[in-house]
């Protein structure tokens, strides 16, 4: 039999709904800001290196280039589902469980950080590369070149680039949500299709691309904003 919508019109439904919902959705967005923001600290200076360290750059150093290039091919191979169960030994070392939204950040961070280092070293070698030589005519260090010239000069990109990552991340949290990681895709799965409650698969459904579709919105906006001055 299939699920009967006239449900969704009776009293005390959507207070329920909310209810549920609210939770999940806090967890989602706690594993999202997180563990964004700690594969930002770990991928722009892992994406800086990357460029910097290419042939014919500031700081040419073809062994590092390789090897960091490697690693992070490595890590951004492994299908996600895979990695997450994978590290379950290390998560339950470094936070004493693997079950819940905190244990899950940790393969979400592992998972990210990658993306993130290749998102950065293309948004840096959109730069163009008269730009970087007119620093160094000027006696600009590489710091300098890196903190006032790279970065700054690939803003709009990094901007669009922050938010196709977080719009990833969103996606892993609904696979963690599978195996004990909470948020929306624990709901959807544990409330929605094991107990066959379309309605809430359809509810979270629509909750994440609203979310996705605000996050698009805000990063494209702000990275025009950006390119238009």
């Amino acid at each position: 039999m299939g699920f009967d919508w006239s449900i969704m019109a009776t009293p005390g439904y959507w207070p329920n709904m909310v209810h549920v919902l609210t939770p999940a959705l806090l967890e989602t967005l706690y594993m999202v800001i997180v563990s964004t923001v700690l594969a930002y600290i770990i991928g722009v200076p892992l994406g800086v290196i990357l460029v910097i360290s290419s042939p014919g750059h500031i700081l040419p150093t073809p062994w590092v280039e390789r090897i960091l290039g490697t690693i992070v091919n490595i890590f951004r191979s492994v299908p996600f589902i895979i990695l997450l169960v994978f590290l379950i030994p290390f998560t339950r070392k470094l936070i004493g469980t693997s079950i819940g939204t905190t244990a899950a950040i940790v393969p979400l961070v592992i998972s990210s950080a990658p993306f993130v280092a290749r998102m950065v070293e293309s948004s840096l070698k959109e730069v163009p590369y008269g730009v970087i030589e007119a620093a160094l005519s000027m006696g600009a260090s590489p710091w300098q070149i890196i903190y006032k010239v790279l970065l700054p000069e690939a803003k709009a990109s990094l901007i669009l680039g922050f938010a196709i990552t977080t719009i990833s991340v969103i996606g892993y949290t609904a696979m963690a949500g599978a195996v004990g990681g909470g948020g929306l895709g624990a709901l959807a799965i544990d409330y929605g299709y094991n107990r066959f409650r379309t309605d809430v698969m359809l509810i979270t459904v629509i909750l994440l691309v609203l979310i996705v579709q605000g996050i698009q919105s805000i990063g494209t906006s702000f990275a025009r904003k950006l390119t238009s001055h």
